[in-house]
């Protein structure tokens, strides 16, 4: 197999990769993540990474690059990363007792071909107190989290839930990165 380039600065993506046990290195794309509203959500984030892989792709023409972005969704509401507080409460506020979805994007590009996906996994928190909200707003866990919380952190005390692959949650569906690595070798 190629080499193999992810394309993120993501801490969690660079530990989810390695547990595939294939070599890789990293080269962050610099692309801005602008969701294309146009599209279904899916589609959307699927085409943000492919985007990022594409950035990538240019400096390592030789290479594999895998690209991914993900997102949290509710209500057709798309949550980013809290801008603060009342941001993060407000997030909060809409995922107690509630099933949302969590949408990642994958893309595969080399000189062969292009291989873009989109992986999507229900979650379902238990109802919040206010307390509880509050307690959760005031850790520094939800500030650089899509949706404000990380499936591994604290907010997994409030997670009832989960349909479909955890690892999408957390950023990478590792069963379909790897199903796919495993097949190129």
């Amino acid at each position: 197999m190629r080499s193999l380039v992810l394309a993120s600065k993501s801490p969690r993506r660079k530990e989810l990769l390695g547990l595939c046990n294939i070599p890789f290195t990293i080269d962050p794309s610099q692309s801005e993540e602008v969701l294309d509203t146009s599209l279904p959500l899916p589609e959307g984030i699927a085409k943000l990474a492919y985007e990022k892989a594409n950035e990538v792709f240019v400096r390592h023409p030789e290479s594999l690059v895998l690209g991914s972005d993900t997102i949290v969704t509710i209500d057709g509401k798309v949550l980013g990363k809290p801008k603060d507080k009342e941001d993060c409460r407000h997030m909060m506020q809409l995922l107690s007792g509630r099933t949302h979805q969590v949408i990642t994007g994958v893309c595969f590009i080399s000189k062969e071909e292009i291989y873009q996906y989109a992986e999507i996994a229900d979650v379902t928190f238990e109802t919040m107190t206010e307390e509880e909200i509050e307690e959760y707003v005031s850790s520094q866990e939800p500030y650089d989290k899509a949706g404000g919380y990380a499936l591994q952190g604290q907010a997994a005390i409030y997670i009832k839930e989960i349909k479909g692959d955890p690892y999408t949650i957390i950023g990478l569906p590792v069963h379909s990165v790897y199903a796919f690595l495993k097949s190129k070798k």
